[in-house]
């Protein structure tokens, strides 16, 4: 699958998961800041620098939806192999009732 496709079905995975990806210009802020998520007002978004190359968008994209509840939701096999490899990093500790509301 290529990176461009893999990034698409994350953002959707995303969404699917109530979490609002945001690609954002992090470098003219003034001060240091990193791609994450965040909750605002209740809603969960996910800022992303979009200076990044894609492929540190997917690491970073994945690193983080792979440590959220996704069981009840259907994910290509790409996009599964891809959050199962990261799934062994340690989790976030988010709650099922905290990300799919």
């Amino acid at each position: 699958m290529k990176p461009e496709q893999l990034y698409q079905e994350l953002t959707d995975l995303a969404e699917k998961m109530n979490i609002r990806i945001s690609e954002q210009n992090l470098r003219k802020t003034g001060i240091r800041v990193s791609s994450g998520l965040c909750k605002v007002k209740g809603n969960y978004l996910f800022i992303i620098d979009k200076h990044k190359s894609i492929h540190k968008k997917i690491k970073i994209l994945a690193s983080q939806l792979a440590n959220m509840p996704h069981e009840d939701i259907f994910i290509i096999p790409a996009v599964r192999e891809l959050l199962d490899k990261y799934s062994k990093v340690q989790g976030s500790g988010f709650k099922d009732s905290e990300v799919q509301g």
